[in-house]
């Protein structure tokens, strides 16, 4: 199965791509952040001139215009399907299961302190070892779940105070 990746450029132009095409794209690395790339029988220059991975942003200089890209890959679409968005994922009071899956590991339990961004639990889902963090900061009010439990698609998890 093939991996596709949404691409949204400047905020306006919305784009999917196939793991096939990244991969044949006919590119060169010719420093850290400098690429060229021929397409169609025509030369580009390419330049990373700012990266976010964790918010998966980047800037790309190419030819000399800038772009702001985005990237979604299928988890990202999948989590925002289920309404979990970083705009409105700092309001949310317990965490869901995105998908169906078996609980590896909880790395919380009920009264600690958590900071956005840490890890609460990992979920096994579809062979991929996924990573829950926390939305915000806060205490865990419960944990609904057991280390190799198997969880259905929106089954409560954990609930923050």
């Amino acid at each position: 199965m093939s991996q596709t990746y949404r691409t949204k450029v400047n905020n306006i132009y919305d784009f999917d791509l196939q793991q096939e095409s990244i991969e044949a794209l006919d590119s060169i690395q010719e420093s850290a952040n400098n690429y060229h790339i021929l397409s169609k029988n025509k030369s580009y220059k390419a330049e990373i001139i700012q990266r976010n991975f964790n918010a998966k942003q980047y800037q790309i200089k190419i030819n000399g215009t800038l772009y702001q890209i985005a990237i979604e890959d299928y988890l990202d679409v999948l989590i925002k399907d289920l309404g979990f968005e970083i705009g409105a994922s700092k309001q949310v009071n317990d965490i869901k299961a995105p998908m169906p899956g078996l609980i590896l590991d909880i790395a919380v339990k009920v009264g600690q302190e958590v900071h956005e961004n840490d890890t609460l639990l990992i979920l096994e889902a579809m062979k991929m070892e996924n990573v829950i963090t926390s939305p915000r900061s806060g205490v865990i009010k419960s944990v609904s779940v057991n280390q190799g439990d198997a969880v259905d698609k929106n089954q409560l998890l954990i609930e923050f105070d």
